[in-house]
């Protein structure tokens, strides 16, 4: 991957796949690496620094004799979230126009 992912679009994409349903750590890890390079040591301090700001939540589960830890957006992880998608679309739009030269279609802001 030529272009790095910043922390709060990292923190965007852990929001947008437990948004689909809470899921534990290692499955989101997967879930994560079919669209952006990232290792487990990179997602965990996401999740707790989103976990932290009120984002999601987590609970246990039973899992062939453990617990496996869920995790779960909150509703201010969705508000986040919404923000996310929301400054997302901007910003494409902005790099868009100048990386492809779409004259006139830049929104003014």
């Amino acid at each position: 991957m030529v272009f790095s992912v910043a922390s709060p679009l990292l923190d965007g994409c852990v929001l947008a796949l437990i948004d689909q349903g809470d899921t534990y750590g290692y499955a989101l890890t997967q879930g994560i690496q079919q669209w952006l390079e990232i290792s487990e040591s990179t997602l965990y301090p996401i999740l707790r620094r989103l976990q932290q700001q009120g984002a999601l939540q987590t609970y246990d589960k039973p899992f062939q004799g453990r617990n496996r830890r869920y995790y779960a957006i909150t509703p201010v992880g969705k508000v986040l979230l919404k923000a996310y998608r929301d400054e997302w679309h901007s910003y494409r739009k902005k790099i868009e126009a100048l990386l492809f030269g779409a004259e006139g279609e830049m929104l003014d802001e």
